[in-house]
């Protein structure tokens, strides 16, 4: 049991039924009343995110997750087959499992694999990717001044908005909790 004044982002709950994983949370009190937590719960089978609110003080019970580190092997008709790099057991999710994930994932890449009553849930990224930039616009010299920025596809064919000076061939970082340039690597 967890309880909800103690809830931060990241935490997964059981609640009504569902697994739930906090995004955000929020404590208040208000000058008359008993004060109280509002969160946004993300459901971490359908992805669906809910807005609720507990009283402050009361516990929910945590989901029993396991997290175990696999290496992503390859991609194959919309099939990613991940490998445990304890045990050398392969499995093999769908593109609907992968999620958004499939946006930052490299061959021989290490994750984690969240799994709960035995089926996997989520995947676990590193917070930050270094990605080759493979179609974009061309720069022009003085376009770092701008501030402006471009689309970019990058080796995972995820697109992005970069700095008007990143060319083709540029290795950059991204941040795959929000998908955004961070830097060149």
């Amino acid at each position: 049991m967890i309880n909800v004044n103690d809830f931060r982002r990241g935490v997964v709950i059981e609640y009504e039924g569902g697994v739930y994983e906090v995004i955000e949370f929020l404590h208040v009190k208000p000058g008359k009343g008993a004060a109280f937590v509002r969160a946004k719960l993300k459901n971490v089978m359908t992805g669906a995110v809910i807005e609720t609110t507990f009283n402050a003080g009361i516990k929910v019970p945590r989901a029993n997750v396991h997290r175990s580190e696999y290496q992503f092997l390859y991609e194959a008709d919309g099939m990613y087959t991940f490998m445990n790099t304890e045990t050398y057991d392969q499995v093999t999710l769908t593109r609907e499992q992968v999620g958004e994930a499939a946006n930052f994932l490299l061959e021989n890449m290490n994750v984690n694999l969240v799994e709960w009553n035995g089926r996997i849930i989520g995947i676990e990224l590193p917070n930050t990717v270094e990605l080759e930039v493979v179609e974009t616009e061309p720069g022009f010299k003085g376009d770092t001044a701008t501030g402006a920025t471009k689309p970019a596809k990058v080796q995972t064919g995820y697109v992005l908005q970069v700095p008007l000076f990143i060319n083709v061939g540029d290795k950059i970082r991204v941040d795959t909790r929000t998908g955004e340039y961070l830097g060149r690597a």
